[in-house]
């Protein structure tokens, strides 16, 4: 019997994360178990359902489907902002923002097991987490991405301030792709997570791949042009 805590557990799964995809349930381009399959072939390691406007019982339909196929897949699978159908559904993590339900009311909802990601903006909100209660951390948006309306940019500037003084495993998020990815590793960030890069491209294996190599090359070459292929429209 393994004497590894709950948080140890916790801290184990996001070790070797290094590419985590967020999407809504109906992905522009394909269905959703087309997109996870995709994405997981190509080096997606984590998933986060986001819709914030579905119902419980209909989100938390989606959900079980999305969650069941990531365990087959080998996928962390993280829900969006709801702890009480994190819970219903069996989810491996659940994410929030600074204006949701606090980390410590999370915690206590959904268990010791569970991850608990925190969305931070500002140096403060990265200083403020409590690594006690929170598993890891979004550090952006670095870019303005229409997902976040009104949500100024952070730059590099954030990441680099993450890579210096963040407690937890950090991924920075928002607007990348493969063409601007190195811009956050040469910042210090060795995680990432996207969007539109990976959910509206028409190749999302071949997107997550090049993504993902970009990710695991040696320090230093990361903002090599990429090679030709497909943008991010």
């Amino acid at each position: 019997m393994s004497d590894a805590s709950p948080a140890s557990t916790r801290a184990a799964r996001l070790a070797a994360a290094r590419l985590y995809l967020v999407t809504g349930a109906t992905p522009a381009r394909h269905t959703l178990p087309d997109l996870l399959r995709a994405a997981g072939e190509g080096g997606v390691d984590v998933v986060q359902l986001r819709e914030k406007d579905l119902p419980d019982d209909e989100l938390a339909s989606v959900a079980h489907a999305a969650r069941t196929l990531c365990d087959v897949l080998g996928l962390v699978f993280v829900l969006n902002d709801r702890p009480h159908v994190a819970v219903e559904v069996e989810a491996h993590g659940v994410h929030v923002g600074q204006e949701d339900m606090p980390p410590a009311q999370v915690r206590e909802l959904v268990g010791e097991e569970m991850l608990i990601g925190l969305s931070t903006h500002a140096p403060q909100e990265i200083e403020a987490v409590d690594p006690a209660l929170v598993d890891y951390i979004g550090v952006g948006p670095v870019h303005e991405t229409p997902t976040k309306p009104g949500r100024a940019s952070v730059g590099t500037g954030l990441v680099r301030h993450a890579a210096a003084h963040a407690r937890l495993p950090f991924f920075a998020i928002g607007g990348l792709d493969a063409s601007n990815v190195g811009e956050v590793l040469d910042a210090g960030a060795s995680r990432v997570c996207v969007l539109r890069a990976i959910a509206d491209a028409q190749d999302p294996r071949a997107a997550a791949a090049e993504l993902r190599a970009k990710i695991d090359a040696p320090a230093g070459t990361a903002t090599a042009p990429a090679p030709a292929g497909e943008q991010r429209p």
